[in-house]
């Protein structure tokens, strides 16, 4: 008789089975070298397991099969003296009573849509020049820019050649122009413009929401995981070879960090695209929350919640990070929906990175938000918001605080912000200056514990938002400029959505994950038609970047916000930009954002101030114009104004 779900969930809930089955090794997968070629899978509960070796990753018949032996701790597995590159697998179990047929779950490589699996040889993967590739270093300050794989080259405006469009090959043409015009960059010259230093692609593990064997116009954000440790093959030339995908994306993150960038991964350890997982075929429900009825857990929204408290659950996706960090370079990792992921996990990755790389510098932040409830084995602790003071201080959270002080709430429509008109966030505006650092709730230990940000993915982008509360035009561009000034004088970690600078809409769809391509893809002949946009942004990120006291992350740095003000509508305060590690011109900054209608005379601090930003420009602190007593603060705008001391 088939065991429960609460049958199963007790079983492995006790110490006889973490006694017997937890296994330590870094082996499972498929271990393919010159020496030849291990197959390891963990599946305690099976009775016998079989590898099924094909020539294709399509439905070729199988054409060997070998049983596999059991070893200690759950693990079974089959060896043999021959380089098994290039040869598909997947397992034949019989697993409580029933013959079941699963891919590897350890898996590197696999065929088109991700059903076999393959054997590969890692290093004969590498582009030429792979073991001298290194990330490039990035200043003071870390900016973050959201960035889908299809979306980035999918428009023909973009000057992409026609086979790489929506590619990871796409990423290697670094000098493409508007329709090939020659004048007017796009891609990665106009990235290396815009002063970004860090590229966060959103999923490019193997996903199962795009079917890879059709047309190229599918799209779909990614957020559905079928192999975690394998590339989508929709991004490749081929998805058919398992090894082209695996090939492109290094070939991605080396160009990215030849031109500067840094690659940040966005990874989804929190469900899996259906229940029906290689996880579930090979240990059933181990890698899985069920309520004490027996009923998956749902906190996703995606009708599953992973296990992560569990060891050999922690155990694979703590390894997981690892290897892509390892294998590909990759410098760092957003979480989605984090907080179904508990304190300990994610403390253990911070750890583990730090030991490999040093400390802080692969990036580790998340979501500190679910969906809904999960079912969390008792005397885990979820990675929420209000748990921040239990994570390491190098684990950062979206602060959707700042996000909805500035814009308004993205889950009512209308509800305006601090910029569009909402009514008593001045003190919220304040308290995102200092990245929330000085309130007892949420109880945040320094601004690196932060993303700033007023747009990603999700939501709304920020001008479709914008529109929903603002009917003129003209007022919804000052609105949207002064938005753009706020967070980027706040403390914690810049971060924005990919065409947010130059006006990014998506026709008022909060929800775009599987809309067209023709809704989703960066519109480049858009970048060059709000130039004016694009370089508001340019200078105040190339300022940013000159200003200690906003790069400072340290547990001290909302202690330089200070002579903080504020009467309706408008909002001030002094930041201490004086810096021993880094030069400085302006040693004392104020900054004020007034969100009202009307020209606002404000009293300053003795000394001489130079206008760095107004309004209307962001490069005013190339040739500032000095001022003394007063300055005029324009409605619906932000001033910067620093001031020299000897």
């Amino acid at each position: 008789m088939k065991k429960t779900v609460k049958q199963w969930k007790e079983y492995y809930s006790s110490p006889e089975f973490s006694q017997n089955f937890v296994y330590d090794g870094k082996d499972l997968g498929a271990v393919c070298t010159a020496k030849g070629t291990a197959f390891r899978l963990w599946s305690p509960s099976a009775d016998q397991i079989a590898v099924n070796l094909y020539q294709a990753g399509t439905e070729v018949p199988a054409y060997a099969v070998h049983p596999m032996k059991r070893l200690e701790k759950g693990v079974w597995e089959y060896r043999t003296e021959e380089n098994l590159h290039g040869t598909y697998y997947d397992f034949t179990l019989l697993l409580d009573g029933e013959i079941v047929v699963s891919a590897d779950p350890y898996a590197r490589a696999c065929g088109v849509n991700g059903r076999r699996s393959m054997a590969v040889d890692l290093r004969r993967t590498d582009p030429a020049g792979w073991e001298q590739d290194q990330a490039p270093s990035y200043g003071q300050e870390r900016i973050i820019y959201e960035l889908h794989v299809k979306e980035f080259s999918w428009d023909r405006a973009g000057g992409f050649p026609e086979e790489c469009r929506g590619k990871y090959g796409a990423f290697l043409h670094t000098d493409t122009t508007l329709n090939g015009d020659g004048k007017h960059p796009t891609g990665i010259s106009y990235l290396k413009e815009l002063g970004v230093t860090h590229i966060q692609l959103m999923p490019v593990y193997d996903y199962g929401s795009v079917d890879e064997a059709k047309r190229d116009d599918q799209f779909n954000w990614g957020y559905d995981p079928l192999n975690y440790n394998v590339p989508e093959g929709s991004y490749s030339s081929d998805p058919d070879h398992g090894e082209v995908r695996i090939r492109e994306l290094k070939e991605l993150i080396q160009s990215l960090h030849r031109e500067g960038f840094r690659v940040i991964m966005d990874v989804v350890y929190n469900h899996t695209y259906s229940m029906d997982s290689w996880f579930q075929r090979t240990a059933p429900w181990y890698f899985y929350r069920a309520d004490k009825n027996g009923k998956p857990s749902n906190g996703s929204a995606c009708g599953n919640d992973v296990a992560s408290e569990r060891d050999m659950c922690s155990k694979y996706i703590l390894e997981s990070v690892l290897y892509w960090a390892e294998e590909y370079h990759m410098d760092g990792f957003r979480f989605d929906l984090m907080a179904l992921l508990d304190v300990e996990l994610m403390n253990r990755i911070r750890a583990e990175l730090d030991v490999r790389y040093g400390a802080g510098e692969k990036m580790v932040f998340g979501e500190p938000w679910a969906a809904e409830k999960t079912a969390m084995e008792d005397g885990a602790c979820q990675a929420l918001k209000k748990n921040i003071r239990k994570l390491d201080i190098n684990i950062g959270m979206f602060s959707d605080d700042i996000r909805d002080t500035v814009k308004g709430s993205v889950f009512e429509l209308d509800a305006p912000g601090f910029v569009n008109g909402g009514k008593g966030f001045e003190e919220d505006i304040l308290s995102s200056a200092r990245a929330w650092c000085h309130k007892r709730k949420p109880g945040i230990k320094a601004p690196s514990q932060v993303i700033t940000y007023v747009s990603s993915h999700d939501n709304q982008t920020l001008w479709d938002k914008l529109a929903e509360t603002i009917s003129d035009e003209n007022m919804l561009r000052k609105a949207y400029r002064l938005a753009a000034g706020i967070y980027m004088t706040c403390q914690g970690n810049l971060f924005f959505l990919s065409g947010e600078e130059f006006g990014r809409t998506k026709n008022g769809i909060a929800d775009s994950y599987n809309s067209p391509i023709s809704v989703n893809r960066l519109d480049w002949k858009k970048a060059w038609e709000e130039r004016e946009l694009v370089t508001y942004y340019q200078g105040l990120i190339a300022l940013r970047k000159q200003l200690p006291g906003l790069c400072d992350k340290s547990e001290t740095a909302w202690k330089r916000v200070r002579k903080e003000w504020k009467k309706e509508g408008i909002v001030g305060f002094e930041l201490d930009n004086s810096s021993e590690y880094a030069d400085s011109v302006w040693k004392t900054l104020q900054i004020i954002y007034n969100a009202g209608q009307n020209e606002e005379e404000i009293r300053l601090s003795r000394g001489n101030w130079e206008i760095l930003v107004d309004s209307r420009d962001s490069f005013l602190w190339k040739t500032p114009v000095t001022v003394t007593g007063s300055v005029m603060a324009a409605p619906v705008g932000i001033l910067i104004l620093g001031r020299r001391e000897k």
